[in-house]
């Protein structure tokens, strides 16, 4: 989804600058958070990270834009877009990424087909851990 669409499409709720929240967040349609957060964020649908935002957080969402800072990890089951003033610490698993010039991320990026981007973390370490047991071994 485009700059423009994700903007201009219907925001359904605001977590303001001077807002703090703490906890779980779940949501249908489009929120955009410009305070600061830290707990999970869960959705199929479009999370705008706003540019005085602080989010310390697990994100799994269907499309993010991030103009602001992100510390945590970050699962899109459709894109994952960095603005010029966007910085994520933690890694990302999207099937499309978007990064513009001046932006910051400090973390591992996985490229997955949409259907792959659905699979739990949790389940992609068990697989890892037990490939990585296996060869451990076998040396």
């Amino acid at each position: 989804m485009a700059r423009d669409a994700i903007e201009k499409d219907v925001i359904k709720a605001f977590l303001g600058e001077d807002t703090e929240f703490n906890g779980h967040l779940n949501f249908e349609g489009t929120v955009r958070i410009d305070g600061v957060f830290e707990g999970d964020i869960l959705t199929n649908d479009n999370l705008i990270v706003g540019e005085k935002a602080r989010i310390k957080a697990e994100l799994k969402v269907g499309t993010i834009m991030i103009q602001g800072r992100v510390e945590g990890n970050i699962i899109a089951s459709r894109k994952v877009q960095i603005t010029s003033k966007g910085q994520i610490v933690g890694n990302i698993s999207a099937p499309a990424l978007q990064i513009e010039d001046g932006a910051v991320v400090e973390g591992q990026i996985t490229m997955v087909k949409r259907d792959e981007a659905k699979v739990r973390p949790l389940i992609r370490k068990a697989v890892n851990e037990s490939v990585e047991s296996s060869a451990a071994v076998e040396k």
